[in-house]
């Protein structure tokens, strides 16, 4: 039975906060009045105001409790009953327009229950107004309820005073066992979630991001909702404990509810039509639109849920968009698209420019007796159409996946590489290096995109663009040691001599791969404990695959070297500074959240953590940016570190010429680099079957444009004019030193 409480119509608006929780010598609009406008003088009605109300069809409990600002317009309030405390800001006889809402000033035809407005509003057929802050030139036309409640968490995975631990809020990202659960938080990075989900062995730094949390976000009951200036809702149907940001639009959503809605005037945030949002957070430049269902979530600045798309305990980095499908117990850090109506995505740790394609299905749990796999994959990741996979699954960096049904679990430690499931051979098939050899176009296009398309205006975290970094390349000398182990084996394979070490198999792939490729290329070479099978998984392309990582690690590393002598003012002390490195250890980096930082940082930020040096989320954010401040020093070294390891070089300084053979060897393969992008192309633009769909040449032009006018081919091209010149006067000023 439903228990409904019968209570005086006098109380209505009253005792908002129950008096065992409101603060010695505060009344119950304390926090109320910290949220308002302070600079407004407020007056009582005067007698003429309260007729002209009246005459209007208004009413109000106690028209003592109506306080209005000196420019207070009576004449433009109609059709209203007031209860509670309410104050009106300046009303003026216009009209505010956006779009094509066009709606006099004003407050008409509504119930409004304790709440403040500023300048300028329109409020329209709202039929409960409960315990809002509204701020100047707020438009609101038809919503059945906008209202608070006294313990409002906004999203906010808090407690308030008098509430039981089993109301918080949790987001069960990465497990849907809730085993790497967290709370979210306004201002919330995915570095902080990445943090918080995987150290879940160290119960010191658990505690201590519960007690950030707890210490960000004040757990008094009694914090009204809050509409920010020249927001715009029109159309809904219930908004319930929300904060929401100057700027917003909101539009045709059938129920928002303990959440916060970040937005501001340069970065608005928009939702529209059938939006159901339950126990979430919004960042700023966020679009919501058509039928998106979403509870227990955080979506990170400039995000997007489109088109029915389903987000539970989850969190959506910045810069990512999810259309049509469903995700589920997952962290996606920045720059993830995923936008085909039967994708679907459950339990996973995506690192970071990701792509779903059309079918994808990532997370079945049919190989084990409960809910609790995982899925980590590192940057770039990208599985092909119906690609199916099951927990618990691990991927390098810029992995892709042919299309097909994997029926084992996988974890593939080589990057940039194709993964094919070849169902007559019954064989797993990988070819490393992947990207390198075949799709040059792709894999530049998509550092530029993602660096273009970044809209954060507050750069919180220092994302890493470009897919040759120090995660990546530490993943690429891995992988250059599993191909001369696996190659040994090949090699040794059958043979009736005894048994060798990993090392010496390591030894002898080595020797095979840098001076006999043909016997190489001969062997099956096959790799072990890649995936949960008995079946071969057998490695494609070996000798090449080896020599383009060899070749992306020295691109890399004298690309960033020679960066540093472009940014340098004195180009003279840069290039004795280049002659002066020496050999360095090459350190492990961990992606968090799409910053990379090294292992020894890492392991300093998570001891201040434990000490207590850091003590808050805001701490922490700026021992990121701090990380962040020292990122191309640390990679510098990393870079120098791993030119001298690929190439065996002594620990002494080079010399100058072993410098300038270094610098033509960067040129060569950045010159092998841009023909990879033109030939890649040329190759879409040839392809027999593509052209099919074309009546003639000038047609595909006109649909594709011309080769020759590909914008991004021409800034290519200009970049390797450029790299020229800037090679020519290092080594130039290396032949005078």
């Amino acid at each position: 039975m439903n228990k409904i409480n019968k209570r005086s119509i006098a109380s209505i608006g009253y005792d908002f906060i129950p008096k065992e929780y409101i603060p010695k010598g505060k009344n119950e609009y304390y926090l109320r009045n910290i949220r308002s406008n302070n600079a407004v003088e407020y007056r009582s009605l005067t007698a003429a105001e309260i007729e002209i109300l009246v005459r209007n069809n208004n009413a109000s409990d106690n028209w003592n409790n109506i306080l209005v600002s000196a420019l207070f317009n009576p004449q433009l309030v109609k059709n209203c009953s007031f209860f509670g405390l309410v104050r009106i800001g300046k009303l003026e006889t216009i009209s505010l327009e956006f779009h094509n809402l066009n709606l006099p000033v004003g407050l008409y035809n509504s119930t409004i229950i304790s709440c403040d407005f500023g300048d300028n509003v329109c409020v329209h057929n709202v039929n409960y107004f409960s315990h809002f802050v509204v701020e100047n030139e707020v438009m609101i036309a038809n919503v059945n309820e906008l209202a608070t409640t006294n313990a409002a968490k906004f999203g906010n995975g808090i407690i308030k005073q008098g509430e039981q631990e089993s109301q918080r809020i949790w987001l069960e990202i990465c497990n849907e066992n809730g085993g790497r659960k967290i709370l979210p938080f306004d201002g919330m990075l995915p570095a902080d979630a990445f943090l918080w989900s995987k150290y879940r062995d160290d119960a010191s730094l658990l505690n201590a991001f519960q007690h950030f949390t707890e210490k960000k976000i004040d757990q008094s009951r009694g914090h009204y909702g809050y509409i920010g200036e020249r927001t715009v809702i029109k159309n809904c149907k219930m908004i319930k404990d929300v904060l929401i940001g100057t700027d917003a639009y909101i539009k045709g959503a059938n129920k928002i509810k303990n959440v916060t809605i970040n937005s501001n005037s340069e970065a608005s945030t928009q939702i529209g039509e059938g939006s159901e949002l339950v126990n979430g957070i919004i960042g700023v430049g966020c679009r919501v639109f058509y039928g998106v269902k979403a509870v227990r979530f955080f979506m990170a600045s400039h995000s997007q849920l489109k088109y029915g798309a389903r987000l539970i305990n989850s969190y959506l980095g910045n810069n990512s968009t999810i259309s049509c499908c469903e995700v589920l117990n997952s962290l996606i850090y920045p720059f993830h698209e995923q936008h085909h109506n039967n994708s679907f995505l459950c339990a996973a740790l995506l690192m970071g420019q990701t792509n779903m394609a059309a079918g994808a299905t990532i997370g079945s749990n049919h190989n084990s007796r409960g809910a609790d796999g995982e899925l980590i994959a590192g940057r770039g990741f990208w599985p092909g159409l119906c690609v199916s996979l099951k927990h618990n699954s691990r991927f390098a960096s810029f992995t892709l996946l042919a299309k097909g049904d994997f029926p084992f679990e996988l974890n593939i430690p080589l990057p940039f590489s194709l993964i094919i499931n070849d169902y007559a051979a019954n064989e797993l098939r990988i070819i490393p290096a992947y990207w390198f050899q075949y799709n040059y176009y792709a894999l530049q296009r998509n550092e530029w995109k993602y660096r273009d398309r970044d809209a954060r205006s507050k750069r919180e975290l220092n994302l890493e663009y470009d897919s040759l970094a120090p995660d990546s390349v530490n993943e690429i000398f891995e992988a250059l040691d599993l191909l001369c182990l696996f190659v040994g084996k090949a090699y040794e394979r059958g043979s009736s001599k005894k048994e060798l070490t990993d090392q010496a198999y390591r030894i002898l792939g080595k020797k095979l791969l840098e001076n006999d490729p043909k016997t190489v290329d001969s062997l099956e070479v096959l790799a072990e404990g890649f995936e949960n099978s008995k079946r071969k998984v057998v490695l494609l392309k070996v000798t090449k695959s080896y020599q383009a990582y060899k070749e992306m690690i020295h691109y890399y590393a004298m690309g960033k070297i020679i960066d540093r002598f472009v940014k340098s003012t004195d180009k003279m002390m840069a290039a004795k500074d280049l002659i002066a490195f020496k050999k360095l250890k090459r350190e492990n980096w961990t992606n968090l959240g799409g910053q990379l930082v090294s292992d020894v940082s890492l392991q300093g930020m998570l001891g201040q953590i434990r000490k207590g040096s850091i003590n808050s989320w805001d701490s922490l954010h700026q021992k990121y940016q701090e990380l962040a401040a020292k990122y191309e020093d640390d990679v510098l070294k990393h870079a120098v570190a791993s030119l001298w390891e690929i190439n065996q070089f002594p620990e002494k300084n080079l010399s100058k010429e072993q410098w300038m053979e270094l610098l033509d060897k960067h040129f060569s393969i950045n010159e092998k680099v841009c023909k990879g992008i033109v030939n890649t192309r040329k190759k879409d633009l040839s392809n027999p079957f593509r052209k099919s769909v074309y009546s003639n040449e000038i047609e595909q032009e006109a649909v594709l444009g011309k080769l020759a006018d590909n914008s991004f081919i021409k800034m290519k091209s200009k970049e390797h004019k450029a790299l020229g010149i800037t090679l020519e006067k290092i080594s130039a000023i290396l032949q005078t030193l």
